[in-house]
């Protein structure tokens, strides 16, 4: 019997063990280990944090859906990863021995590289629904006295769709309250130049981010570095392009989301062989770690180098679809393993996001991620509104059924993306469902 663990139970974690026992052989097994009871849908927190949702609406109970599915399940976390023995430390003292291990933790929060940054300094975060949560309460408090707003992405975030996108969602949000005109937003990041994203910049996201951010009225600091954040002030040094101090501004702010930068869990850093200096899964082409050969990676927890150097530490992002291409990829991967057979399937490590701006939205594909790309495509419209809200009820409806799809190549990339790139409406019956969905 083959025992496979799955190390988190995220978008990246779920759909990996929904794969992977449908790839195993009768009487091979399947445990997830998790550090908490729930599945939520990160994508989104956004709406949490300014009560547009509320976390029960994009959370779910895991134990019940993985026992439906025969897979085994553990809510007590992982304190270490020991290869060399293969088994995991769990939190309740208590060791699991696996065959084949599949990292798909996501990140650990980096807040405290950044004095005061973050839900125990003075910033809220998106970043993960008990963060969002908070941050909705502060929201309220804010909207009944508000003033300036501060957000953005600190220096070696490695995911800006979120920021641009809170960012959009509060001004929306704003606006409907009637109080917009009582908030000046600044935009702080650490992009050489709004709708970098990390990625180089993906189509005309430059141009579209800058003149999507001046309608709004959100003036924007680039090359930024959080020196620290006090109570409603936040140091920001603005740096050349050569990376040395050009400008120090001092902010401030009565309400503030910053992104914080990642790095690897603590379960892995420090591990030679597994993981780089940031604590990153190293991977080759098949998401296997060079050096323990039954150790896989999938999500956010891989080490990716950045695309190209920049003046403030930029890192790359890891959207959905390449999520879901590295689990498919994982998973037949394994499977070819346990049947004498080597590795052969690679993941298309493709970018496509849908950001939500609250009225409309912004959507890119970048194919493959890294330049030169075949496809290079950036636009914006109140369908990409409608379609992150369509994506959201998709996947968990994915998640509550014990199914894995790849719902952006099906979905997105067939209906939004290449219908789109082709100059093609949306299907009169998907927009219907859009339309509902919407309301």
């Amino acid at each position: 019997m083959t025992h496979v663990v799955i190390m988190g139970a995220g978008i990246g974690g779920i759909p990996m063990a929904y794969e992977m026992k449908q790839e195993l052989k009768h009487g091979d097994r399947v445990t997830v280990v998790s550090n908490q009871p729930t599945f939520h849908f990160v994508p989104s927190n956004p709406w949490v944090a300014v009560n547009w949702r509320k976390r029960q609406d994009i959370e779910i109970e895991l134990a019940p859906l993985l026992e439906k599915k025969g897979i085994g399940f553990s809510a007590a976390g992982v304190t270490r990863v020991v290869p060399q023995e293969n088994r995991l430390e769990l939190g309740d003292g208590t060791s699991l021995a696996y065959d084949y291990l599949v990292i798909a933790t996501g990140p650990e929060l980096a807040f405290d590289e950044v004095p005061g940054l973050g839900p125990a300094g003075h910033t809220q975060s998106i970043c993960h629904v008990d963060h969002a949560a908070h941050a909705a309460e502060a929201w309220e408090r804010f909207c009944a006295d508000p003033g300036p707003i501060v957000v953005g992405a600190a220096q070696g975030a490695s995911c800006y769709g979120p920021a641009y996108e809170f960012a959009m969602i509060m001004d929306t949000d704003l606006r409907r309250r009637k109080v917009r005109a009582d908030v000046p937003m600044t935009f702080v990041t650490a992009e050489p130049y709004v709708g970098h994203l990390g990625l180089g910049g993906v189509g005309d996201s430059k141009g579209m981010i800058e003149s999507i951010l001046r309608s709004r009225h959100i003036k924007w600091i680039c090359n930024a570095k959080v020196e620290k954040v006090e109570d409603g002030v936040m140091h920001v040094v603005e740096c050349d392009e050569e990376g040395a101090e050009k400008k120090r501004h001092t902010l401030p702010f009565k309400y503030s989301m910053m992104l914080p930068a990642f790095r690897g869990i603590g379960a892995v850093r420090g591990i030679e062989g597994l993981v780089n200096p940031r604590g990153f899964v190293l991977v080759d082409k098949h998401q296997r770690n060079p050096t323990f050969r039954n150790i896989f990676a999938v999500g956010v927890c891989v080490a990716i180098p950045p695309v190209e150097s920049t003046p403030v530490p930029v890192g790359v992002p890891k959207t959905g679809y390449m999520i879901e291409s590295m689990v498919t990829a994982t998973a037949h991967n394994i499977a070819a393993l346990i049947h004498g057979r080597e590795p052969e399937r690679e993941a298309t490590w493709n970018a496509i996001c849908l950001a939500d701006f609250g009225d409309s939205g912004a959507a890119f594909v970048a194919l493959p991620q890294i330049p030169p790309r075949n496809v290079n495509w950036f636009s914006e419209g109140w369908w990409v509104h409608l379609a992150k809200i369509a994506f959201e009820k998709y996947f968990l409806r994915k998640v509550r059924k014990g199914v894995s799809e790849p719902v952006y190549e099906k979905y997105v990339l067939r209906t939004l993306g290449i219908d789109k790139l082709k100059g093609k409406q949306i299907p009169k019956p998907e927009m219907a469902m859009l339309e509902r969905e919407a309301k």
